[in-house]
């Protein structure tokens, strides 16, 4: 697992020899060695005060890649890393840039693909023009997505096309802004204090943009400010007052906008007390999240336990956010563009699924189906409301949920988010290039940006997950992202353009066969009319026990009993192995069926049979199956369909449903 490097050095502390570590890991004996000597290098340090640490030590420190923030934990008492930093300069041990020979020394190399080390030529050599650098996601993993590079390659090309030299800071070889030809210099390193401070140093930009690389750069931001970084758009104290839990509280109650009931914890006593205040259940997660990592929905106080003991470490610096959870509440979300005082909707995007997963893994649509129109008029003046209370000025992501029909804002995120290139895409407009245009200093009455662009059809996103990788793991949605990517369907109906996004997701809807249904006693009522959408449609229903009994009290006599895997056989999955059923409707329905639904799904994916573990998703799916059985599938590409708006109508190719 990808913690497993962490383990070396407490073995060979623990007396663990090089061959015996090598002979566990499999690993080269030679990286071994370079960790070892890096153990030394941190027994060397530990212990001794910052001003006893001498020029050589410290070089060689920093040449075997120690960070100052390690350093700043390593000497006695612990300083802050700036301390180490402030100590290093005075020392005169700054890092110098080599370039990436990209020509594999067949003849020189002069693409400005730079990294740092601490050796003594620098090929950095920067140049004099005014200058942007843009800061990069970091590195990717599962549940983060990649449509942070999509902005960051987008906002390269905006400011190079308004005359700046762009510098792109980044450390993930597997994405666009990291090509050498999007911006006009690359700094490929990691995406910390320390390391865009250097850069700023020797660069010396203008400004620095944090609002297209996600959380990340996000967390930096203050402490890049006070270090007197110009960070360009929205202020780092508004940044800070959106992601701060309790100032972003106190702020809604002044604007009188609501929010669930919502505290923050310090100590494990603290959020037991919170939880209670609150009411269960609730949504815990650690502060400045990235992509609901850790996120978990609790229903009682052993849960909550459970999730203190197994997930996060609550203290005074790592404080952990609970919010009451809005069961059966649908969430929409906005994606906005301000000025600091104009504002322009892109998109008000609805959620497939419910509240309590991640809208990062939802299928969402635009424009909504389901939201009233006065609901979306309070989305709308909320949205705009809040924009000019932040002053924001660049990207601004607010979403939403309604639940008795009260529109409550479940958090504001002073960035471009992971659907802007979904938004961009649907509505047209390049909201990456407005953003950068407003940042440099424009208005958006000077630039003609239209608000909350009408469409011609529904633009339906959804995900692809990696569950078929990973057979371990649950394959259900939850407040923690795991997609790995996604992809949109358009049609002029929203049935259709769902069954599209299904197919181009992988997992194309049945017209016909046999659907497997065992869902949560919480869902057996709203499942009866999508059981009987699907009866009417002449699918044959398969359900355990439990929701047989319940569909037939509600008069679907034809619903055929299967036994769980724990009851015997044959059962759900030897059916699905043997190829009788088409569709799996399973909702998670607790702890003690944990290992039946578990493998039900997981042989289901393997199968290539689709798997709907939300009713929100049952319940669009069986709209796309009614317009699927209507017919032939049409298809335009998009760059078609924009010519159609602007000319004459296009002819769509014509596909078959099967």
């Amino acid at each position: 697992n990808p913690e497993r490097i962490f383990y070396i050095v407490p073995a060979l502390d623990a007396g663990m020899t090089i061959e015996e570590v090598a002979e566990l890991t499999h690993m080269d004996p030679w990286f071994l060695r370079e960790i070892d000597e890096a153990r030394r290098l941190r027994d060397a340090i530990a212990g001794k005060r910052l001003e006893e640490l001498d020029q050589e030590l410290l070089r060689e420190a920093k040449r075997a890649g120690m960070a100052d923030s390690l350093i700043a934990r390593l000497v006695s008492p612990q300083v802050d890393e700036l301390d180490v930093r402030a100590w290093r300069k005075k020392l005169g041990i700054v890092p110098v840039y080599s370039r990436v020979d990209t020509c594999a020394a067949e003849f020189p190399a002069h693409t400005p693909y730079l990294y740092s080390n601490y050796e003594s030529i620098c090929e950095a050599n920067p140049t004099k023009r005014k200058k942007i650098v843009v800061l990069g996601s970091g590195p990717n993993r599962i549940g983060q997505g990649i449509e942070f590079d999509y902005c960051c390659t987008h906002a390269s090309f905006a400011f190079q096309e308004m005359g700046y030299e762009t510098i792109m800071v980044n450390c993930n070889p597997e994405t666009v802004s990291t090509d050498y030809d999007v911006s006009d210099r690359l700094y490929f390193e990691p995406l910390t204090l320390e390391h865009i401070l250097n850069i700023c140093d020797l660069e010396k930009p203008d400004g620095v943009i944090v609002q297209f690389g996600g959380q990340t750069p996000l967390k930096l931001v203050r402490r890049l400010a006070e270090q007197g970084v110009p960070i360009l758009g929205t202020s780092p104290d508004a940044i800070d007052l959106a992601e701060d839990r309790e100032r972003f509280g106190a702020f809604m109650e002044e604007l009188g906008i609501p929010m669930p009931e919502h505290g923050i914890a310090r100590s494990a006593e603290e959020a037991f007390a919170v939880a209670e205040e609150i009411g269960y259940p609730v949504i815990v997660r650690p502060s400045y999240v990235l992509g609901g990592r850790a996120m978990a929905i609790v229903y009682n106080k052993e849960e909550l336990e459970h999730y203190i003991r197994s997930a996060v470490k609550v203290a005074e610096d790592t404080p952990v956010l609970i919010d009451r959870f809005l069961e059966d509440a649908f969430e929409m979300d906005v994606d906005c563009v301000s000025d600091g005082e104009d504002v322009r909707i892109a998109a008000i995007m609805e959620q497939i699924e419910l509240t309590g997963v991640h809208s990062g893994d939802s299928a969402c649509v635009i424009p909504t189906i389901m939201v009233s129109e006065k609901a979306l008029e309070t989305i709308r003046q909320y949205t705009r409301r809040l924009a000019r209370a932040l002053k924001t000025v660049g990207c601004l992501n607010i979403q939403y949920a309604m639940k008795d029909d009260v529109v409550y804002v479940i958090e504001a995120n002073p960035r471009a988010s992971r659907t802007v290139p979904y938004v961009s895409k649907s509505t047209g407009v390049p909201w990456v290039r407005v953003a950068c245009q407003v940042i440099a200093g424009h208005k958006l009455a000077e630039l003609d940006v239209p608000d909350e662009p009408r469409l011609k059809g529904h633009f339906c996103k959804e995900v692809v997950l990696p569950f078929i990788k990973f057979p371990h793991e649950p394959a259900i949605l939850g407040p923690e992202m795991r997609s790995t990517g996604e992809v949109m369907g358009m049609d002029e109906s929203f049935g259709l353009a769902f069954a599209k996004a299904q197919i181009a997701a992988g997992n194309a809807l049945p017209t016909s066969g046999t659907v497997f249904l065992s869902v949560n006693d919480r869902d057996k009522p709203n499942l009866v009319p999508i059981a009987k959408e699907l009866a009417a449609m002449g699918f044959s229903l398969i359900a355990t026990q439990g929701t047989a009994a319940y569909l037939r009290q509600a008069g679907l006599e034809n619903v055929r009993t299967v036994l769980k895997v724990s009851e015997g056989r044959p059962n759900g999955v030897d059916l699905i192995i043997n190829g009788e059923i088409d569709l799996v409707i399973n909702t998670p329905l607790g702890g003690r069926s944990f290992s039946d639904e578990h493998v039900l799904r997981q042989v289901a994916i393997a199968h290539g049979v689709p798997v709907l573990t939300t009713l929100s998703a049952a319940k669009a799916a069986t709209q796309a199956i009614a317009e699927l059985r209507k017919g032939e599938l049409r298809v335009k590409s998009l760059q078609e369909h924009w010519q159609d708006r602007i000319t004459a109508p296009c002819s769509p190719a014509k596909i078959s449903t099967r």
